[in-house]
């Protein structure tokens, strides 16, 4: 919904949420050149429709980041750092959504992401699962390297695990639990 509009009509919101939740498929399938004329097939809606809630396929790439990072925010709150830790990279690895662009479209919701990422570490630093010595930048550029990795052909469980358990040895937190510490 652009900013300054009146609230959507439930149907409306029912044709928004089915084009983003097709749009985030076809663009993790195709990456950022997909066509928008897919995503209303998926979507089962007219490419009208589609342009109608997103004028321009920037628009409806930065709502998918809006919606992802929104989301991710919302699991920090729930989860401890190794959890999203594991969380983060496996969405990574089973969306491919187009995350490079994220600092640049939406620099308020990855400052608030961040934050909440900070909460996680003092939280488990405030554990002892962590050592002392490691700041949010850190956990930021691993968070943001693992999740490079998971982008790329080839990676599965086994590596994803083996990836993370050599993260969590190098922030002291060696004896994280599998699942999430």
């Amino acid at each position: 919904m652009l900013e300054g509009q009146p609230p959507l009509r439930a149907d409306a919101q029912r044709n928004r949420a089915r084009i983003l939740d097709a749009a985030e498929a076809v663009f993790a399938e195709h990456g950022p050149r997909a066509s928008t004329e897919e995503v209303a097939r998926r979507a089962g809606v007219a490419i009208g429709t589609v342009f109608r809630h997103f004028p321009t396929k920037d628009d409806l790439l930065t709502a998918i980041m809006k919606r992802l990072l929104a989301q991710l925010i919302e699991d920090a709150g729930r989860q401890d750092l190794f959890a999203f830790f594991r969380h983060l990279v496996a969405q990574a690895a089973a969306r491919k959504t187009v995350v490079d662009l994220l600092d640049a479209r939406l620099p308020d919701l990855v400052a608030r992401l961040e934050e909440a990422v900070g909460r996680l570490l003092s939280e488990a630093q405030n554990t002892g699962t962590v050592a002392g010595t490691i700041r949010r930048p850190e956990v930021m550029a691993l968070l943001t390297g693992v999740c490079q990795g998971a982008l790329h052909g080839g990676w599965d469980e086994r590596l994803q695990e083996r990836t993370l358990a050599i993260v969590f040895a190098g922030l002291g937190a060696a004896t994280a639990p599998a699942g999430g510490g």
